[in-house]
């Protein structure tokens, strides 16, 4: 068997190089392009939270517990204060 030996001209390698160099800039670019969006989209909500972090203002702690402690104790006294009067304590009032 002979084995065939294909001569390239130089004009056909240059354009392939070309397109190659086309191909890749425009993979790489579309990518850069999509990770600039996702990082601007995932920065984007949180912006002045970040400008106040970066200013040196120092965030105050989320306390879920220490919010339903002020909760719960806000809805013990509104029940407190609807429930009706017992009877002695009305008297002592209307006496005084």
């Amino acid at each position: 068997m002979v084995s065939k030996v294909i001569h390239r001209r130089p004009r056909v390698a240059q354009e392939e190089k070309t397109m190659m160099a086309l191909v890749s800039l425009l993979v790489f670019s579309g990518a850069m392009t999509a990770s600039v969006a996702i990082i601007a989209a995932a920065v984007a909500p949180q912006w002045r939270r970040i400008v106040r972090l970066a200013a040196g203002n120092v965030e105050q702690p989320f306390t879920p517990l220490g919010h339903l402690r002020i909760a719960e104790r806000r809805i013990a006294v509104r029940r407190w204060a609807s429930e009706p009067i017992p009877a002695s304590i009305d008297r002592l009032r209307a006496a005084a």
